[in-house]
């Protein structure tokens, strides 16, 4: 059974960059059936998708996120992490890491509480 956990600081000061990592236990990242997202969801608002890391190591952004967004990964630890750069209050959010299967499935992890203050 796949599981997904994020971790990384809780609180990140303003104009700094936020890094979350990803671990993932169950399935590979280099698996061609599934590809391997982060999203977030900013209190009191809607799930917003951040972007994508597939099997082959490709990337996708959000257009309104690109220039500031980053994902990563390292295979030899089957994890995939997040950059999110020069981060204000409003990038307070729960952060998602997720797999998409190619069959429509989806897993996420637990979540983690982000919060950008000083």
């Amino acid at each position: 059974q796949v599981q997904l956990q994020e971790s990384g600081p809780g609180l990140v000061k303003p104009s700094q960059t936020l890094s979350l990592t990803c671990t993932v236990s169950g399935s590979s990242i280099t698996t061609s059936d599934y590809a391997w997202s982060w999203i977030r969801q900013p209190p009191g608002k809607g799930l917003e998708w951040m972007g994508v890391i597939g099997y082959d190591g490709s990337t996708d952004y959000s257009p309104s996120l690109e220039r500031r967004t980053s994902i990563s990964r390292d295979t030899s630890k089957n994890q995939f992490s997040l950059q999110l750069s020069s981060v204000t209050p409003d990038d307070t959010a729960v952060y998602y890491c997720a797999r998409f299967g190619v069959s429509g499935s989806y897993y996420s992890g637990q979540g983690m509480q982000v919060t950008v203050s000083s």
